[in-house]
């Protein structure tokens, strides 16, 4: 893909048809403030890019039937999401539906070689099923602080080796097509936004709860990255004063108190003290705990279990809370592996957000478990360079 929008119209135009599919030039009229003289023009220009193409007769609204138009098929975007311990990697339309996808273990602490090898990797196998003859762009989530206009990470406390590393340039190299680079939790807002839970609504938080935890914050419709692309980095508000050291240097972090790995760490300590025969039978059994030995634990009644998760998730309520009560979202959406905890982890941040704000803030705020799971930061990667190929130049 080489052509982009010449102005401001025609990058609606593309936008339009990206989340809406295809329509009629009369129905993008409806939609977009151009005279029919003016949109004739601007789709035509379209067309002539090769950016959109015709789709036969549209259904008759009376008088002359308008022409469908729709992007071009043949557009491909690949979505990769990095997290601590896995990667998943896939390709999509331009609508951004997706058309394969591979999900492998990783992890991130191997460094921004190994791991993209990988990557790169999955790519080709997906290039060699016949999904794509290559990849018009590509949006890349890594589980740390972005720089996002350079598409560097900086100084990301679970990602040894990284600072500083020039992604979006390396892989751009290596994949031949331009990359966007962002934070993870800022994929899988986005990702939502387009296809899940948040798909009507302009104001929201989502926050990922995995490895590390993670706040994406969209206004107006659009995500909200701060001055230097670190907004949202709500794992590092302190959560207990004085409390557990966290990998960012501080102590008490949200994160160090419960995120996927503090989660595990806590259940080992149940079950070595005897306090929990389930877990204690898990962790003879596979040698380590995680998140997922937690939630299937406290799905058998374990009381340990379900009070560790309570426990984190009573912590992670106290901090969206301040943030409903600063931002005032019309949606809270939780994400990440760890919501294999389900409905207890949810509960317990419900009641400590709903008690803790106000209530103009929180009347009508629902607090939902987000709707596309591993997909979702794989559709905000490539939701992510679409918008920045769909912008003029």
């Amino acid at each position: 893909m080489t052509a982009r929008p010449a102005n401001a119209h025609q990058a609606r135009l593309l936008r339009l048809l990206r989340d809406g599919g295809p329509n009629s030039r009369a129905q993008l009229g409806d939609q977009v403030d151009l005279s029919r003289s003016k949109l004739a023009v601007e789709v035509d220009r379209l067309l002539e890019t090769e950016l959109v193409v015709a789709d036969g007769l549209a259904a008759s609204r009376g008088g002359r039937r308008s022409h469908n138009i729709r992007l071009n098929p043949h557009l491909r975007f690949l979505g990769v999401d990095i997290g601590a311990t896995s990667v998943d990697v896939a390709v999509t339309n331009a609508e951004l539906e997706i058309l394969g996808h591979i999900n492998q273990p990783m992890d991130v602490r191997e460094g921004p070689v190994a791991v993209f090898e990988q990557v790169l990797s999955m790519a080709a196998k997906l290039k060699a099923s016949g999904l794509a003859e290559g990849f018009d762009g590509a949006g890349i989530g890594v589980p740390g602080p972005v720089r996002f206009p350079e598409g560097i990470p900086v100084a990301p406390p679970i990602m040894p080796g990284w600072d500083g590393f020039p992604v979006r340039e390396a892989l751009s190299q290596d994949l031949g097509c331009p990359v966007m680079v962002d934070n993870d939790v800022n994929l899988m807002a986005m990702g939502e936004q387009h296809a899940g839970v948040a798909r009507t609504v302009g104001d929201f938080l989502c926050v990922k709860i995995g490895t590390g935890i993670g706040c994406g914050i969209v206004v107006g419709g659009e995500v909200y990255r701060g001055t230097t692309g670190s907004a949202g980095d709500i794992g590092h508000i302190q959560a207990v004063p004085d409390g557990r050291p966290c990998a960012c240097g501080n102590r008490g972090c949200l994160e160090a108190h419960f995120s996927g790995a503090a989660l595990a760490r806590d259940a080992t300590e149940a079950a070595q003290q005897q306090l929990s025969a389930e877990l204690a039978s898990r962790l003879e059994s596979n040698g380590t705990l995680s998140a997922v030995d937690v939630a299937a634990a406290a799905a058998a009644g374990d009381a340990t279990a379900l009070d560790l998760i309570r426990e984190g998730g009573n912590r992670t309520g106290q901090v969206i809370a301040g943030l409903v009560s600063f931002f005032n979202p019309g949606l809270v959406v939780i994400g990440g592996g760890v919501t294999g905890l389900g409905h207890t982890l949810l509960a317990a941040i419900r009641t400590q957000v709903y008690r803790g704000s106000l209530p103009l803030a929180t009347g009508n705020l629902p607090i939902v478990l987000g709707e596309l799971g591993p997909t979702a930061g794989v559709i905000g990667g490539a939701r992510l360079i679409s918008d920045h190929l769909f912008s003029p130049a």
